[in-house]
């Protein structure tokens, strides 16, 4: 038995979260650097990368909605162990690949992993732990996000393959796997959980789904993620190809978007104490409809990267606080499955809906990648509002009835 005490235990569980949330980022950076020299070794058009992020988000989409009945079967410390093996397997196999067709096939391991990781580290600290770990959580992708080309580059840059980049990370999330795996048992043992008897139930999934709550849930995290990935892919392009902004300029603009993302998530960290979750979110909607329409509207030149701060500083703290918020929202019994299905709505959203922006920009004009942003921005905003109705509703019938 561990004689480590309880808050060492719970302090050391932390810390591998934010590396595995960290390799979670660093996974999904490394390509954007690595594309090129990837597209040379195998000899395929810039469009087949499209097959990766497919298989990729089916098996970070399939992972994530299952992930409440894998926990169940063996439990938070052991799926992670699991998880990031499954992740290390297809990073490692990308470096190792003899072919695209093994790339694109891989993609269904790292994307599992990925999915399930985030579902269940999402599921731990929201049962467990404050809602300022929640943001912090997420803001360590922020920052594996910006070492991940870091990295990359660095590696390019000695003229080593590129593949180096993809068997250093997945290295590293073997031994994440093992550190997991050791402290499995660990996992369900903090006894200031929030709800700690979260994890003995085992909901069946279509229960959840009939809570109308659920699918509000689901429809704002997939807009969510659609306005927050879709503002970093389409924004350089609208900059570059619309409104005469420099490349150098344009991606300077972007890389500040992920910094100021970052930046708040780490604010929101620091604020989820001193005011309400419900204040902070709604704040957060409404600041990034305001950016979402100076996107559009572009009144002076330098708007552009203005808008994206306003839209990077306001999503930011709305993905982990949602989450945060969901035992509460639905209930223990329901809310692994719910997180689960939070976190499959955003990767399809993720996927399909900058695929859409880019077909508004094809068939209409570039310009019209800003009204249809707002759109995102407008419909999650309401999506919200009406779930707090229904909630402020749902609570009265309970008052009632105990009455």
């Amino acid at each position: 038995m561990t004689t480590i005490a309880k808050p060492r235990v719970q302090t050391l569980l932390i810390i591998f979260a934010f590396m595995a949330f960290a390799c979670i980022g660093l996974k999904d950076s490394l390509l954007n650097v690595a594309t090129p020299s990837i597209q040379a070794t195998f000899d395929i058009p810039l469009g087949a990368f499209g097959m990766l992020f497919l298989s990729s988000m089916i098996g970070y989409t399939l992972s994530g909605v299952l992930s409440g009945a894998i926990m169940a079967r063996m439990g938070v410390g052991r799926m992670l162990a699991l998880s990031c093996a499954a992740m290390g397997l297809g990073l490692v196999g990308y470096a190792l690949a003899p072919g695209w067709w093994a790339i694109v096939l891989l993609g269904l391991f790292s994307g599992a992993g990925g999915g399930a990781i985030d579902a269940g580290l999402n599921t731990y600290v929201a049962t467990n732990h404050s809602e300022s770990v929640m943001q912090w959580l997420h803001a360590c992708f922020g920052v594996g996000s910006t070492l991940g080309p870091l990295l990359m580059t660095g590696i390019l840059a000695q003229e080593l393959s590129w593949r180096w980049g993809y068997a250093v990370v997945g290295a590293f999330q073997a031994g994440l796997a093992l550190c997991f795996f050791l402290t499995a048992d660990l996992w369900r043992t903090n006894p200031s959980a929030k709800n700690t008897d979260l994890m003995d139930y085992k909901t069946p999934a279509r229960e959840t789904l009939r809570i109308p709550t659920v699918w509000l849930s689901i429809f704002i995290f997939f807009l969510y993620t659609g306005l927050e990935y879709g503002t970093g892919v389409w924004s350089y392009t609208l900059f570059t190809e619309s409104r005469g902004i420099s490349e150098e300029t344009a991606g300077l603009w972007v890389s500040l978007y992920w910094g100021v993302f970052t930046i708040g998530r780490i604010t929101a960290g620091m604020l989820t104490g001193r005011i309400s979750l419900s204040t902070l979110l709604r704040a957060c909607m409404i600041g990034s409809v305001a950016g979402a329409a100076l996107l559009w509207a572009n009144p002076f030149p330098e708007s552009g990267v203005i808008a994206l701060a306003l839209i990077g500083f306001s999503c930011a703290p709305i993905f982990p606080g949602l989450i945060s918020n969901t035992p509460a929202r639905v209930g223990a019994a329901h809310a692994a499955n719910t997180i689960g299905f939070q976190v499959g709505a955003g990767s399809l959203g993720i996927g399909i809906l900058p695929g859409i922006a880019g077909l508004v920009a094809d068939y209409i004009a570039i310009e019209a990648i800003g009204p249809f942003f707002l759109i995102l921005a407008l419909g999650m905003f309401a999506l919200y509002e009406v779930m707090q109705i229904q909630q402020k509703q749902e609570n009265l019938t309970i008052l009632e009835i105990g009455s």
